[in-house]
């Protein structure tokens, strides 16, 4: 259930990236960090750093948080439930 509820998440957040307007850098650190969930959502793929991967994910989180409130709201759920689920 939390695999789906990430992937949804995700989802939304692609979703709302689409609609942003972020630099390039900020979009390629998107696109490495859906990637990187991607990899730890997979069973079996067991060389994933998830500590990393939290990291990256908080580190847009705060760049996100004064302009882009909606994807900061994203990312702030995917921490949370990666969290839940012990990665």
């Amino acid at each position: 259930m939390s695999n789906d509820k990430i992937k949804t998440l995700l989802e939304s957040l692609q979703q709302e990236i689409a609609n942003t307007e972020i630099n390039e850098d900020t979009r390629s650190l998107m696109q490495a960090l859906e990637s990187d969930i991607q990899d730890l959502l997979d069973v079996d793929n067991e060389k994933s750093d998830t500590g990393s991967v939290i990291e990256n994910a908080k580190y847009l989180e705060t760049q996100f948080a004064a302009e882009h409130p909606v994807a900061e709201r994203f990312l702030r759920e995917i921490v949370e439930t990666l969290g839940r689920i012990g990665v």
